[in-house]
C-alpha cells in the first residue's frame, strides 16, 4: 500500500460471487465512505480520517481507481471510462436502482455486525454521491449523506435525468417509509454544479420532504467566498478547512450527523 493509506487495514469482502478490497480504520460505529473519481485520493482519506477522530470505523471499498493515488487527468480518464460503462453503476440509467447498491447494503450490514452500535451511516460523493440514499432500503443505514450526487447521468438531451434519484420505485417508497419514521437524509453540492444539478436536490426535497436536508454552497459569479464557479467536491478537493468558510461548515454537518446518530444517540 502506499504511503497515503497509513493507518488502514487492508481486507477483502465477498457478497453474491463479488469480492472488493475495503480499507478500514477507527473504532466505534460503522460508515462506509465511498469515494468519488477518480478513487480513494488523499483527500478523500484525509476526510476518512476526519470521521475516524468523531469516533467511528471507517469502512472504504475500492470501487474504482489505484487506492492512495492523487487525481489528476490520466487517473481521471482511467477511472471515468469503465466506471461509466460498467454494469454494476448503471451510470445512465433512470427509474433503477445500480446493482453495486446490493453489495453494499450487504458491506454495511457486515460492518455493523463487526462494528456493533446502532447502526450505520454512508457517504457517497460524485459518481457514488447517491448511493447511500440506495443503501437506505436496509434499516440499519441511519446516517446517509449525498455529497453532489451526480448519476445518473444528465447527458444533453436527457432532461429527465437530471432530477432522477437512481432508485426503482419499489426502493424510492421504502425509502420514504423511513425517512417517514425519522431517518434524516443529507446532502450536499455547489449551486453552478452541473454534474450534481439543482433538479436533483429539489426532487429529493418533494420525495423526501423536511428528513432531506439540502446544503448548497454558493458558487455563482462573484460568491463572497471566492469559491470557483466550477467547484464539484464538497468534502474533499474544493474543502477550504478554515472556520466559517461554507465547506468546513458543510463537513461539519457530515460530522455532527455521525455523532447524534451513531456515536452518541439521544
Amino acid at each position: 500500500m502506499t504511503a497515503a493509506l497509513d493507518g488502514f487495514d487492508r481486507t477483502t469482502f465477498a457478497h453474491d460471487g463479488t469480492e472488493r478490497d475495503v480499507y478500514r480504520a477507527g473504532a466505534g460505529p460503522a460508515v462506509v465512505v465511498m469515494a468519488e473519481i477518480p478513487g480513494i485520493t488523499p483527500a478523500v482519506l484525509s476526510f476518512a480520517r476526519r470521521v475516524v477522530d468523531v469516533g467511528c470505523t471507517v469502512w472504504l471499498p475500492h470501487l474504482f481507481g489505484v487506492p492512495g493515488q492523487a487525481p489528476g487527468p490520466v487517473p481521471m480518464v482511467r477511472s471515468i471510462a469503465p466506471a461509466c460503462v460498467a454494469r454494476d453503476f448503471a451510470a445512465f440509467a433512470t427509474g433503477r436502482t445500480a446493482p453495486v447498491i446490493d453489495w453494499l447494503r450487504a458491506l454495511a450490514a457486515h460492518a455493523h455486525e463487526t462494528c456493533g452500535g446502532p447502526g450505520v451511516g454512508a457517504v457517497g460523493m460524485c459518481f457514488t454521491g447517491g448511493f447511500a440514499l440506495g443503501m437506505m432500503v436496509d434499516e440499519r443505514m441511519l446516517a446517509p449523506v449525498l455529497s453532489q450526487p451526480s448519476l445518473p447521468i444528465a447527458l444533453p438531451g436527457r432532461g429527465g435525468a437530471r432530477s432522477d434519484l437512481h432508485l426503482s420505485p419499489g426502493d424510492l417508497a421504502r425509502v420514504q417509509e423511513r425517512a417517514a419514521d425519522g431517518v434524516e437524509v443529507l446532502g450536499l453540492r455547489f449551486t453552478c454544479d452541473a454534474l450534481a444539478p439543482g433538479e436533483r436536490f429539489e426532487a429529493l426535497r418533494a420525495a423526501l420532504g423536511d428528513a432531506f436536508v439540502g446544503v448548497e454552497i454558493d458558487s455563482s459569479s462573484g460568491n463572497p467566498w471566492g469559491i470557483r464557479k466550477r467547484a464539484h467536491s464538497v468534502l474533499t478537493e474544493d474543502l477550504v478547512d478554515e472556520p466559517g468558510h461554507p465547506t468546513r461548515d458543510a463537513l461539519e454537518q457530515v460530522l455532527e450527523l455521525f455523532r447524534t446518530r451513531l456515536v452518541d444517540p439521544a
